[in-house]
């Protein structure tokens, strides 16, 4: 049976739409598609649609976010969602450090409060730990080391990093969970040689941390993907890229008005 027959139409008809070109809204839209799969791909295929609105209204390109979001629905292209995290029975607080953030995450200025922590990445010559130290000003990574072992230096050299290259003129919150890197002498006698002063999490409570955790989530949902490295130098390199290239001078931060760290930073010391 012919479609012209199904469709109760003349075959010249038929045909006639078949080639007939698309509607300038349909055409408009195939446009616009391509131009969100662009900057799709350029996010590694991170980026929902406000992150696209954002990226599509900084070239110029006007539409609404809702029609992003149904464009993005139609080819498929979804945001990378984060881990879940366990949940937690609230803790004991710390007895060597009290909790000085009390989630308070946000700080008008830059070097007023830092967040630190650990996290493992796999990879088949063993374990490959990474900290990381946050400024909560501008959720900028301003410190960070990568080592085969979870001594307590691992975390100084990313403070070490962190206080080069931001110089700070005052004292400083540095708030950590309570590992036993943050709790040894050999941490704390920096922090007092250096001018920070140490907050703890309560006992097994990552909310405490939430700005820490929240990156963490981002880099494992984002870039790692469960993967398992075929070298600690290969998740070194990648691992890198993000936070350098990525991270702190292209991701968009909800938190920042869909700005980037650096971007925000530099905005704000424009003003």
């Amino acid at each position: 049976m012919s479609m012209c027959r199904v469709l109760n139409v003349h075959r010249s008809g038929y045909y006639a739409w078949l080639k007939a070109p698309l509607s300038p809204r349909a055409m408009v839209n195939e446009t616009l598609s391509n131009q969100i799969k662009h900057f799709y791909d350029l996010s590694n295929g991170i980026y929902g649609s406000p992150r696209i609105f954002t990226d599509l209204k900084e070239a110029g390109i006007k539409c609404s976010e809702n029609r992003v979001a149904r464009l993005m629905r139609v080819a498929k292209l979804r945001s990378v969602r984060g881990y879940k995290r366990p949940r937690y029975k609230v803790g004991k607080p710390s007895l060597v450090a009290p909790n000085q953030l009390q989630r308070q995450f946000t700080y008008d200025q830059p070097d007023q409060a830092w967040v630190t922590d650990i996290t493992y990445i796999r990879t088949y010559e063993g374990w490959l730990y990474l900290a990381v130290v946050i400024d909560l000003y501008s959720r900028a990574v301003v410190g960070w080391s990568m080592k085969n072992s979870l001594e307590t230096k691992i975390v100084l050299d990313a403070l070490t990093m962190a206080k080069w290259r931001r110089k700070p003129k005052g004292e400083i919150i540095i708030h950590s969970d309570q590992g036993s890197q943050f709790g040894s002498d050999e941490f704390n006698r920096w922090c007092k040689d250096n001018r920070l002063s140490p907050s703890m999490s309560r006992r097994g409570n990552c909310w405490d941390n939430a700005v820490a955790e929240s990156f963490f989530s981002s880099l494992k949902s984002e870039k790692i993907k469960r993967k398992i490295y075929p070298t600690r130098a290969e998740a070194k390199s990648e691992i890198f890229e993000y936070i350098e290239s990525f991270y702190n001078r292209t991701r968009r931060h909800k938190h920042l008005k869909q700005l980037s760290p650096m971007e925000f930073e530099k905005r704000q010391n424009a003003l």
